[in-house]
């Protein structure tokens, strides 16, 4: 057994990571909402809420219901907007000895395009990280993530107006992930991140009635996470840029199957739910998961998954 601290460091694109721990959009609120509990800066990045141009109120309540090993929400984007976050939310996170990632989304290739624009130059942002689960208006509501042609040209909006590294978490609803990751990744993407939620739905069997007043939401939970495994493998395949992975993370071995899968991070989400210090105990954990078993760098176990044949 090895005394020394294992090196977490590990490099998303152009990006260098402290560790490969961070914390999922839509999940962390902005990072101050945690600073009462843990030094969100001991994480590896923050990525924040997703970041539209206006504010958004979200879906009307019910919009959380919880499932076996796992839950669904059809929270609908809620968020303060570009300019509340410029003036509220970013001074306290360009403090951060951290990674900072901004969660952006619209609902037209040129909402994409406007917002990733008015973030150029914006200090205390590291990257970008691209929503691309959100219905194309300007196709009849089809979610972009599941056009392969319109994931790239998303991609290719933000690329045109953003000076950042560009991240784009690709939704797990189609039927080829590796048909999105081809798209984005020749539309010039410096890496992705999967997998979104799985489109799902609940019925109170006493009412009759969807226990989600959106009818339909996004599950999210360890029941996902065998999911989101084989997705980040076929992506880790297909793909020559970094991917971070997601889906389920609960604790550090977790965490490890990704690594081990291929990804170079990964995203804790509704972990943070059950123990909103989920995501420093993962970290805590995966550093004793190295040292006890004399893994001296965390990036020596990324790829390693062995196949037979």
């Amino acid at each position: 057994m090895s005394e020394q601290a294992p090196d977490l460091r590990v490099r998303v694109g152009p990006m260098e990571l402290k560790n490969p721990v961070m914390a999922a959009s839509g999940t962390f609120g902005y990072g101050q909402e945690f600073a009462e509990l843990f030094d969100p800066a001991l994480l590896g990045g923050i990525i924040v809420k997703g970041l539209s141009l206006k504010p958004r109120a979200g879906n009307p309540p019910p919009r959380i219901v919880e499932t076996p090993c796992g839950m669904l929400n059809a929270i609908g984007l809620a968020n303060v907007g570009l300019e509340r976050f410029l003036g509220e939310k970013l001074p306290w996170l360009q403090a951060l000895d951290t990674a900072v990632v901004v969660n952006i989304y619209g609902h037209s290739v040129s909402e994409y395009g406007e917002l990733a624009g008015a973030l150029r130059g914006v200090d205390g942002i590291d990257a970008l990280e691209v929503n691309i689960s959100c219905p194309n208006v300007e196709q009849g509501g089809m979610a972009f993530g599941t056009d392969p042609d319109a994931s790239a040209r998303v991609t290719e909006a933000v690329l045109d107006r953003s000076d950042k590294p560009v991240i784009v978490k690709l939704s797990p609803n189609v039927t080829d992930i590796r048909e999105p990751a081809r798209a984005v990744e020749q539309a010039g993407a410096h890496a992705i991140s999967l997998i979104n939620t799985i489109t799902g739905m609940v019925v109170d069997v006493e009412t009759h009635t969807p226990m989600l007043a959106h009818v339909t939401g996004g599950l999210s939970g360890p029941a996902i996470r065998p999911v989101a495994v084989r997705m980040v493998h076929e992506v880790v395949s297909t793909v020559g840029i970094p991917v971070i992975g997601g889906g389920g993370i609960m604790t550090a071995r977790d965490a490890m199957e990704f690594l081990i899968t291929g990804a170079c991070a990964v995203e804790v989400g509704t972990a943070s739910f059950v123990d909103p210090r989920a995501t420093l105990e993962i970290l805590d954990d995966l550093r004793d998961f190295c040292r006890n078993r004399g893994i001296p760098r965390v990036r020596d176990v990324i790829g390693t998954l062995k196949l037979e044949g």
